[in-house]
């Protein structure tokens, strides 16, 4: 037991410097927040730091319901999924909705927590079969566990944005001498900002960065300092603009990574415990099928979703999910697509900094390609 608690509190404290921060979510309307990961976001991966929210979600809504395990069929085995605030649960949403209303093949619980680390402990303890977490967090789970963790798809890609009242920074060099604020050092908006500087032939150096626990720090940051520049996930971005007078998007950091690096930036990744997956292939199978029917309603009928996002906690205003939703970058993607994608990105984050990924990328068992 000693161990355990002991091998709970590295993850635990790694993941907070992993994680893309899942920051809390303002909305437009009340200024209400939640937080996502890794992100990481008003809602992120962070995805990526992890923040407490101002409103403590519903025990509907953080504890997964009682289901019995025992048995191996795909109808008689309830999976229980784990998921942050933020971008990286949207593609759930549908599929909650009609595991509720008993309209799904397979049978599901699902847990919904602010906190990457809550996640972990979840999976260590069996008490969670497949959880939503931002791309790195999943390689440093993996190297941790030894293995203990495949992933089987991508989730959501990038979801980071400039935001600034200085319409004239239409580039990365256009940064140099300014004030960035951003959720969270060591998360994947820093790592990610990182490797766009280096690419640019700048660093760290050439700006000032300012270092926030959350999102709703970052916007009153920049509500403090109107000369500074907001470094935000989706949906702090939309959350950010309704507050910010003047501010706008200056820079889709999905759109300047693609620009300097032949892979895809990413955000969140779904994985199973290993041992869940080799007792219940049929079952994960069944997830995977319906994961990617649920991802794709969200493009179909974006305003039932985001209602559907406000009432499990994963937003808290459907107003501002229904207008960020379009700009989180909700996916599905599987398979040997998935293993090239999410492979090439762990590169390059182990290659920026080793620690990123957990020490060493992890191997092809990582993988499932069904």
């Amino acid at each position: 037991m000693k161990k355990l608690l002991a091998l709970l509190l590295a993850l635990a404290m790694t993941l907070a410097l992993a994680a893309c921060g899942a920051p809390a979510e303002e909305s437009v309307d009340s200024g209400d927040t939640a937080t996502e990961d890794t992100a990481t976001d008003a809602g992120t991966e962070t995805d990526e730091g992890d923040a407490a929210t101002e409103e403590e979600a519903s025990p509907e809504e953080t504890e997964p319901e009682e289901a019995d395990t025992s048995s191996a069929g795909t109808d008689e085995v309830t999976v229980r999924i784990g998921s942050l605030m933020g971008p990286t649960s949207i593609g759930l949403a549908k599929l909650r909705s009609d595991s509720e209303a008993g309209r799904s093949e397979g049978s599901y619980a699902f847990t919904l927590e602010a906190d990457a680390s809550a996640l972990l402990t979840a999976v260590v303890n069996e008490e969670l079969d497949i959880a939503l977490i931002p791309a790195n967090a999943a390689s440093i789970w993996y190297n941790r566990l030894e293995g203990g963790v495949t992933c089987l798809d991508v989730n959501t890609l990038g979801v980071l944005y400039v935001i600034s009242a200085d319409d004239s920074i239409a580039s990365i060099e256009d940064l140099a001498g300014k004030t960035i604020y951003l959720p969270g050092q060591g998360t994947s908006p820093d790592y990610v900002l990182q490797y766009l500087l280096s690419r640019h032939d700048m660093s760290l150096e050439d700006v000032t960065v300012e270092y926030q626990s959350e999102a709703t720090e970052v916007i009153a940051a920049l509500t403090a300092d109107p000369e500074g520049v907001g470094l935000l996930p989706q949906p702090s971005v939309t959350a950010a603009l309704g507050q910010l007078e003047g501010f706008s998007v200056v820079l889709d950091l999905t759109a300047e990574w693609g620009a300097v690096c032949d892979t895809d930036l990413l955000t969140g990744v779904t994985v199973v415990r290993t041992a869940f997956l080799e007792e219940h292939p049929e079952a994960v199978a069944t997830f995977l099928a319906e994961h990617e029917a649920s991802t794709s309603y969200v493009s179909e009928d974006v305003a039932t979703v985001a209602q559907l996002v406000e009432d499990y906690g994963i937003m808290a205003s459907a107003a501002v999910a229904e207008q960020a939703i379009p700009s989180c970058n909700v996916t599905y993607i599987d398979g040997e697509e998935m293993r090239a994608m999410v492979s090439a990105y762990l590169q390059v984050l182990y290659d920026l900094d080793p620690a990123s990924v957990g020490g060493t990328l992890p191997g092809d068992d990582f993988y499932y390609l069904g």
